[in-house]
Formats: structure tokens, sequence, C-alpha cells
């Protein structure tokens, strides 16, 4: 269906929420009315990193006035698991505690003052053992989850064997906090019949009701979920809402009575997991030019203390070891490791920043070197067209827009005076250098677990014309829910005052998979637009008997402006929407979409586990000081790749705020642990995200025009993930403001996240040199 003038489609569109997110009207779940006789909930937690758990006594919390329950493992009358994949993560602990911060026991009580004073009067008497911290620690103890996943191709022992220039390194990435603006919160309320309604922040509202009944031993039908909408999510909330809002409900099915469990910032960063800390272990062989020949990789993640999705997480990170680049040659292997910390799961990116932050530094270390400008050795790499065009896994990489976006961006930037500029200011500098980088990403879209490409919608149109959108991606910020409803909107021609966007709810779109992967829009839109197909086919005749047009001539009807128009006249939806009432026309469609050709074999590593690729490039300026290591970035240009986009604005917030977010995780955040698992950066005391002074001083971000994508809708491309590692160019533009302060041809040593501690080692190091 083409677009009308009038159509909001490719046009911006103000976030659907946004007027009611800076008045206070947005209703998040601890913003709902308090439903009658409402108790309270705090998590007892283990105060250890691993032990066995000897005994827990509640007597004293249970005498205490206010306090309804204390539960314990014992009181979970079904399935006493959480985990998403491999049932290896208890709700409450019974026999042993994993990490510092493990739900051992659920204080229900008439305030949340009543239940933190019932929690502490919580006994446990543990049998400490001795935990594993640290990567290096769960390697040496061979302390894994699961087996080794691989990826190969050609003969890289050989074409390493053979590289003019071989070298070996480490590559280490750290944690990072979700920080959602909103911490994990559930309502669950007790309904008539043996049913339970619970409100959750969740990108998963589908897996919380099945584990939900699980462990209550209940069948779905009998929990509903909702998701009135997230502050944030991120990855976080994709599995680890999930634990919270079952303690709820079996909190809430005990007693008969509705139960919030809300985890204050403290609490929700000590007791969730984060983005997976990697170590990689290379050697990489080059030519002279620059052109790599062979890489030999092995990554290790830290999982955690259960499996979670690190599993799927690595595969990403697999998968995009890669980036944009072209490897004849190459092994890339990867461990997920077990330790005594909190399991780390999901977050923006999905494994696939800290498997291209590996091949970013390889290349730069190459370029340094070598002497090259690294953005002209990433250039020399780049997939190009057959044989240069596979990657690893065996998927050809198609509609490659690397070279289109280098060569607009770079001059769109001024890249290469502006190197000229920073290299001449650098000589004559004492203390403060500056940097310049040039970053490319291509990115994967689609759910690695090929089931999980699915999506389910709901459309209703009442006899007024007006439309309720129901659909299985949730709304965290990200304005799904405003592409969503333009969506319905272009094809049914009704205008934005007459759509309503419904809360997510389990018995509206059933079995949904979780938002995330980027792919929200991608998913829901085409279930979306079928369903208001549908609606808009069975209209076609009723439209075509009321302005007198043959049948044969009804694919021919425009609809547009709360309205159906054909040869100079119209009939309002209204009217429309009556008569076909009046008709017998059902005014209500399911539509329902699955991603095509998805396929992947680990056992040989080969497939095609992504329906296309995003691709996006930045250039980024810093300046840094050589006394302190404090630095700044100065100027961001970003050329994305967001093919037809739905809604232009809300996919350039995207990038903006994926790109800081990533700015945060490569030089500021930092998650520290003590000897005995303890977090000790656990509030925004003590974690610094970035701020509005982190933020570029000069940002320029433009969506890539005239790129449509073939077999997504409407031409458009994902973009909620992309663009995070597009802030991989602030460690290329940092190490060029370090190599400054030395000889070149020599690498830098700059560890990430590149805080002012580690900005200053490197300097220091390279002035030794």
């Amino acid at each position: 269906m083409s677009s009308h003038p009038s159509s909001p489609l490719h046009r911006p569109t103000p976030h659907e929420s946004a007027h009611r997110h800076v008045t206070g009207e947005a209703l998040y779940v601890d913003d709902l009315p308090a439903p009658p006789r409402m108790l309270h909930a705090q998590v007892v937690t283990s105060p250890v990193a691993s032990g066995r758990l000897v005994r827990v006594d509640s007597t004293r919390a249970r005498a205490l006035p206010g306090i309804s329950a204390v539960l314990l493992a014992a009181d979970i009358p079904g399935e006493n698991n959480v985990g998403p994949v491999v049932k290896d993560e208890p709700v409450l602990a019974a026999e042993t505690v994993e990490y510092l911060g493990q739900s051992v026991a659920l204080v229900v009580g008439d305030s949340p003052a009543a239940c933190r004073a019932g929690a502490s009067l919580v006994e446990m008497e543990l049998e400490p053992l001795q935990p594993v911290l640290s990567l290096e620690e769960a390697i040496s103890a061979e302390s894994f989850l699961g087996p080794p996943q691989a990826i190969s191709q050609g003969e890289v022992d050989g074409a390493l064997a053979f590289a003019p220039l071989r070298f070996s390194g480490e590559v280490r990435s750290g944690a990072q906090d979700h920080f959602y603006l909103e911490t994990q919160v559930s309502l669950a309320v007790p309904e008539e019949g043996g049913a339970l309604k619970v409100y959750c922040s969740t990108q998963h509202p589908s897996e919380v009701q099945h584990l939900v009944a699980h462990a209550l031993g209940w069948g779905s039908h009998q929990v509903t979920v909702e998701v009135p909408r997230m502050g944030g999510g991120f990855g976080g909330k994709e599995t680890q809402a999930a634990p919270f809002a079952v303690l709820a409900s079996l909190a809430a099915v005990k007693l008969g009575r509705p139960v919030k469990l809300w985890l204050n910032r403290d609490q929700d960063m000590a007791q969730t997991g984060k983005r997976h800390p990697f170590l990689a272990r290379f050697e990489a062989g080059f030519d002279a030019e620059g052109h790599l020949l062979g890489l030999d990789a092995r990554l290790y993640s830290d999982g955690g203390w259960a499996t979670d999705l690190s599993r799927a997480i690595m595969d990403r990170a697999l998968f995009h070891l890669d980036n944009a680049y072209y490897v004849p040659a190459c092994r890339f292997v990867g461990q997920v490791c077990r330790t005594n910390l909190p399991s780390n799961t999901a977050f923006r990116g999905f494994g696939g920043p800290q498997g291209m932050l590996v091949m970013e530094e390889v290349l730069n270390r190459a370029a340094e070197r070598l002497g090259l400008d690294p953005a002209v050795v990433r250039a020399r790499n780049f997939y190009a067209d057959a044989p240069r065009n596979e990657t690893p896994y065996g998927q050809l990489v198609t509609d490659n827009r690397l070279t289109r976006l280098r060569a607009e961006l770079l001059e769109s930037s001024d890249y290469a005076s502006r190197r000229a500029q920073v290299d001449a200011w650098n000589r004559s500098a004492t203390h403060l250098r500056r940097g310049i980088g040039f970053q490319p990403v291509k990115f994967g879209i689609s759910f690695t677990t090929g089931f999980l490409n699915q999506a389910g919608a709901l459309v209703v149109m009442y006899t007024d014309g007006s439309v309720q959108l129901n659909h299985g991606g949730t709304e965290m910020g990200q304005g799904l829910h405003t592409k969503m409803r333009v969506l319905c909107e272009h094809e049914l021609g009704v205008c934005a005052d007459r759509v309503r966007v419904m809360n997510t709810a389990t018995d509206k779109v059933p079995n949904t998979s979780a938002t995330a992967a980027s792919s929200g829009a991608d998913l829901n839109g085409q279930a979306v637009a079928e369903a208001c197909a549908q609606l808009r086919e069975r209209l076609r005749p009723v439209a075509a008997a009321l302005l007198g047009v043959p049948a044969e001539e009804a694919g021919e009807l425009s609809f547009h402006g709360n309205a159906v128009h054909a040869r100079g006249q119209s009939v309002p939806m209204v009217r429309l929407a009556r008569e076909a009432y009046l008709r017998q026309v059902p005014l209500s469609a399911t539509g329902y979409y699955r991603t095509p050709g998805i396929h992947f074999d680990p056992r040989t590593g080969r497939g095609r586990p992504f329906h296309y690729f995003a691709y996006g490039a930045a250039v980024v300026e810093v300046e840094l000081s050589g006394l302190t290591g404090e630095h700044r970035v100065t100027r961001v240009d970003i050329l994305h790749d967001a093919g037809r986009s739905l809604v232009p604005n809300i996919d350039r917030g995207q990038v903006e705020g994926a790109f800081v977010q990533g700015l945060g995780w490569l030089t500021c955040e930092e998650l520290l642990f003590n000897a005995q698992g303890k977090l000790l950066t656990h509030s925004p005391d003590t974690y610094k995200i970035p701020s509005l002074g982190d933020a570029p001083e000069d940002f320029r971000v433009q969506l890539l025009e005239q790129a449509p994508q073939d077999g997504v809708i409407h031409g458009s491309k994902a973009v909620g993930e992309p663009p995070f590692m597009l802030a991989l160019g602030v460690v290329t533009a940092l190490r060029h403001a370090v190599s400054s302060f030395g000889p070149s041809g020599r690498e830098v040593k700059l560890g990430v996240p590149c805080t002012p501690e580690a900005v200053l080692r490197a300097v220091v190091a390279a002035r030794v040199r």
C-alpha cells in the first residue's frame, strides 16, 4: 500500500507518550492505584557469595507486627526455578547459595518499612565455600556454563604462519549496569476463580506468564501479565523481571491479597545481572598494507552463577567478531564461565559489542604497528563483492552499504583535513592532546534462536470508526508503540486521535517473543500491518457499495484522512464502520508474522542466522589531558542506515541514545566487586553513567537517505542496538591522542573502560617507551 500525502509513515511524529512523560501522567507499575488490602514484599538475600544453606529461621520475623508471611523455598507449590533456557536458577535458594545477593526468603507485610524490619530478623546459618569471582579463576578451575562454541573459516594456522605482521594480545571489556530509570517491580493481584493478574515491568510478558504459572503449579491460562510501559529496559528486563514477578505472585496467591515487590536502586544493582564482561585472547596476521590475513580468537565471558541467556549472547559475540570486515581465515571459539556473581544477562547489543571490540582493537593495534591511519586499515578490510562477501558462519553479506557510508561520512565530516589538523595540534601541544577515529558497524538483525522470530497483533475497530491496537511488543521508551500506531494509521487511513495503543497483555496477544534483538518494529510491525490489511480488505466492498463503485474496482479505493475515497467522493470511516457492522462484517482481526529463511547449525557453525544487516558509521573526535587522563568527546558525526525509517525522529533518538550509552560502557561505567563478591558500585554515588556533560559537544546525526531494505516492513530497518557499537570509535580516537605522547610505530596500551585512570596509565606507558 503506497503512502498517501496525509499518511504519517516515514515522517516525524511525536512519541505517543511524550506529553504524558513530561507531565507525570504516564503510569508505570509503581504508579498504578494500589488495590484494596495490598501488601508489600522484600527479598532476603544471601550475605555470602558461595555456601551451603544449613538453616533459615524466620520465627522472629513472622512474629513482628505488620508481617503477614515469610516465604521460603519449601513454600513454592510448583517449580522452584526461573531459568529461561537451562533450569539452573531457583526462585529461592534451597540448599546452596551461589552469589552474594541471591534470594533466600521473601518477607511480606503491610508496608515497605515493616518488610525491611522483618527482613533484618530472618536468621541464616551458612557454611561458606570458596567462591569463584573472576574470569581467570573460572578458567583455571574449568568452571564453565556449557561446552565451547565455535565458528571457523579457511586455514588460519597457515595464514598466521606466513603473515608479514603477526602479533598476539588480550582484549578485556567490562560489565555495565542497565541503570533503567524504573527499577524491577511487579504487582500481583488475585482474581476470582483461581486466576491471577500480574502487572510487571518486563520486556517478555509471555515468559513471565509461563514462569509464574509453573511456580504456582497452574496452567498459563490462569495467569495474565500486563505491561503498562517500562521506564527503560535495555535487555535487563528480558529475563530478570521474572524472578520478582514470581515471588510477588507466590505471596499473592498464598495470602489471597495483592502484593507488590519493588526494588530500590541499591537492591536492583546488587541482585540483578549486567552486561557480560569478556576476556579475549587472540593471534592475528596482516600484510604490510594492513590487510587482515588470519585471526585466531578465543573469547571468555563471565556468565555469573546461572546460565540465563549467556550462551546465546556468546553466539552473537562470535557472529559479530568480524564486524564490517572480511576475514579470509579465522577460528573463533567462545566459552561462558561460571562465577559466583549475579547471573549476567541481555544488554543492548547482546554480545555484539564485546565481539566487535575485539576486532576493532586488533585493527587499531595493527594500524599502530604499521604506522597507518586506522580508518585506512578498516576500509581495506571491508566486506566487498565475491569472494569477499562471506561471513565466517557462511552467510553472504548482501545490500552492503559500508563503502557508501564511509565515502559520504568522511566527506561530510571533513575527516581527512580534521585528522591533519589534529596531528598538527598534537605536534605542538604539551599536555592537551586530541584524537580522531572512524568507526563502521555491521550488525545482524534477528533473534539467533530462530523460533523467536515471530509476532502477533490484534486490531479492533468499533462502530464509530475508532481503533484499539494490541501487539506483542512492549514499550520501554524506545517508541515502539509510536511506530505501531503510525503503521495502523497508514494501513487503515485513520488519524492518530482515533487509534489507541493498548497495554501489552498476554490475554490479547499470546505466546509473544521478548521485545529484544532490535526486532520489535520488524516483527510486530508486520503483524500489525497484516491485521490492518485484513480489516481494510473486509471494508472495501462495503465502502464500494456506499460510494457507488463497482465491486471489481473496490481495490482502487483510497483509505486516508478518516475516510475512504474514490472518484471525487468519500465516505467517513464512522459511517463505513457502522455500515460494516450492520452488514455483519467482522471488525476485529489478528495478524501474525514469522521471519523467513533463518537457520543456523551450531554443530557446523554455518547458516543464515540474520534476516539482514544494519550498517552505520561514525567519526569521533576527543580531547584529553596528559596530566590527569580526563577526556571529553568534542564532536561526533554519525551516518546511520535505518532503511526507509518508519518514524525518523524516533530512530534518530535511538541513534543518539545508543551512542551515549555505548560511550558510558567504554569510558566511565565500571563495576567493582570486593574479595567477598560484594558489589561496591551499587548506586549513582559510586557508579558513573554518562550525564549531559559527557555527551558530545557537537553531535551530528543523519540517517542514510534513499536506502530502503527489501523484505522488511515498509523498507525500514532495526535501529535499537546497532548504533551502540558506533561508540567504539571513541576508543580509536583516544588511542590516537595517547599515541602522540610516544614514538610512532608502537602499540598503545589502553584498557577498557577508558576511565581517566586508564587513559593516564596509557599516557605514562607511551611516554616511558
